[in-house]
């Protein structure tokens, strides 16, 4: 149905923090009402974080799906879990299997199509979490993501700009399955407009009456893997049902008396870690929290932690470097003197020898916590969708590298270098934050300049969100629009090569944010959701 409204920002929007002692934020309304609407039924944060992270696969498909991989940190009442849901590389995947398709040219493993897909793991990260920590049966959880992929919903703002981007490139467009789920009328759908995703919805139902089963060892399975052998894909169904997530420890690195937690690689958590315990060595609480001074003191700091990062992180047994060494105080004390107040460096690795996601949050007066985080990568990820079952499958194969002599080397089982990272902070050992900011190599630069403006300058967790950002890539510093112009200024006069990106949501990253204020039962939480997507803090 046509209507007379344009959709264009014509106005500076200000979201103001939300307080509530139950409380879900995510990126779209009708997933953090999802969860809301498990909080209300009796359940805890996990059945909340479950019924969202189902309903996003459906309403913001062009950052996560059915066939996403998934991460999540949560406090359980007494203490963390960390939950790596990533995939591995089927049993097919060696280096000689894509230098025999690509040739010996090829950096990497492929962008799009099959032979970017690893295992899928998101379904399974539901099915540990309602397993393990869940107090609603599971069926419950799906219930609202099976309704709106039935009845369908209006496709708002920016999901429906990201949307219409990629209906314009045919490498995604060209995939097997690709137009049939998303090109509704041969196009993406306009704002406003209804879009409905029955296929999902059948999914959704055997994954729901199966606990996941039938997604890794049943009949999703089975067209999963017969679609793969049909487009010249590896991934068999021996490969699906043998897949298991993995609960892990998260890493802790401590910053002005709290402890950031991330997930341990494959992930690039460790890269917000890392530039943290460098810039905890600088007097940041004394420079304005928008200054040039402070601004480039966190970019560098940031710089040093990605030289090390893509150069060491990759799957944990393959590693020539431990965490712990990248983490390891007196290195990164070390690491603080090589950054220069004045100018703007080029940085090296240190030690020798040598996007689309969506993140959500959910707390409960319990005092349960979720960090969850669950992704395609690229926008509409491989674009590969599995036909009549609505699978829209990942490209993380795409960060392996073929380099022989790197950690991050594909192999058959090995978990690629993955970017999407939960975050948690704590103090004094208990819950203090559960937060994310998503968009590829974003993610951690998200966390440290979110954290700086919190712990550091006092600001709230929705000022810290909302706050123009930076984003340092491929040797060019890429400042939000609304970023301070005297700030700018400085950075240039460092050296920072200075860009502009125009588009906020694609390049400065999305975040959601809830702090404890307490007792979650009488203090409740306080909240916050990035202006950038179309999100929202649902709480009572």
């Amino acid at each position: 149905m046509s209507h007379p409204f344009r959709y264009d920002a014509a106005y500076p929007s200000v979201r103001v923090p939300v307080f509530a002692r139950n409380a879900v934020a995510t990126s779209h309304p009708l997933a953090a009402q999802a969860g809301l609407r498990m909080l209300a039924a009796g359940g805890n944060a996990v059945d909340a974080a479950v019924a969202a992270a189902a309903c996003m696969t459906i309403v913001e498909p062009c950052s996560n799906g059915l066939g996403s991989d998934a991460f999540c940190i949560l406090w359980d009442g007494t203490r963390l879990h960390g939950l790596n849901a990533s995939g591995c590389a089927p049993a097919a995947w060696t280096r000689e299997y894509f230098v025999g398709k690509y040739g010996t040219q090829a950096s990497a493993p492929p962008k799009r199509g099959w032979d970017s897909v690893t295992l899928p793991g998101a379904v399974s990260a539901w099915v540990e979490l309602s397993q393990r920590f869940g107090k609603l049966p599971f069926a419950d959880l799906l219930a609202p993501a099976i309704e709106v992929a039935e009845r369908g919903y209006a496709v708002p703002v920016v999901v429906q700009g990201k949307w219409a981007a990629a209906a314009a490139l045919p490498e995604l467009t060209d995939q097997p399955g690709f137009a049939e789920a998303f090109l509704p009328h041969g196009r993406a759908p306009h704002v406003g407009e209804r879009f409905a995703f029955p296929a999902a919805a059948r999914t959704l139902r055997l994954i729901a009456h199966t606990r996941g089963e039938a997604f890794y060892r049943g009949e999703v399975a089975a067209a999963i893997a017969a679609h793969a052998r049909a487009h010249g894909g590896a991934m068999t169904e021996a490969d699906l049902a043998a897949y298991r997530p993995e609960w892990v420890e998260p890493l802790a690195q401590g910053y002005r008396g709290h402890a950031l937690h991330e997930i341990p690689p494959n992930g690039q958590g460790i890269a917000a870690q890392i530039a943290l315990g460098i810039v905890q060595h600088f007097d940041l609480a004394s420079l304005g929290p928008d200054s040039a001074e402070a601004h480039h003191l966190q970019i560098e700091a940031m710089k040093l932690a990605f030289a090390d990062v893509y150069r060491y992180v990759a799957e944990p047994r393959a590693m020539t470097l431990t965490p712990a060494q990248m983490l390891d105080p007196a290195y990164l004390a070390g690491r603080a003197k090589a950054i220069d107040p004045r100018r703007a460096q080029d940085f090296g690795p240190g030690h020798a020898p040598r996007g689309g996601t969506i993140y959500l949050t959910a707390a409960d007066e319990g005092g349960m916590m979720v960090s969850f985080i669950q992704s395609n990568y690229m926008g509409f990820g491989s674009g590969v969708v599995v036909p009549g079952w609505g699978v829209s499958l990942q490209n993380r194969g795409h960060g392996f590298t073929l380099d022989a002599s790197r950690e991050n080397v594909v192999g058959p089982g090995k978990r690629p270098f993955h970017t999407i990272i939960p975050g948690f902070l704590t103090k004094d050992g208990r819950p203090q934050m559960s937060f994310g900011v998503m968009g590829g190599d974003m993610q951690p630069q998200g966390h440290l300049q979110t954290l700086v403006r919190m712990l550091d300058h006092g600001q709230n967790p929705q000022a810290a969100c909302d706050a123009p950002r930076w984003r340092w890539f491929a040797g060019q510093l890429y400042l939000e629009p609304g970023f301070d112009a005297a700030a700018a200024e400085g950075l240039r006069a460092r050296g920072h090569r200075i860009a502009t990106f125009s588009d906020s949501y694609q390049d400065f990253g999305a975040g959601q944010f809830v702090w404890r204020l307490g007792d979650p039962a009488v203090d409740g939480y306080v909240c916050a959701s990035d202006p950038r997507r179309d999100g929202l803090v649902a709480g009572f």
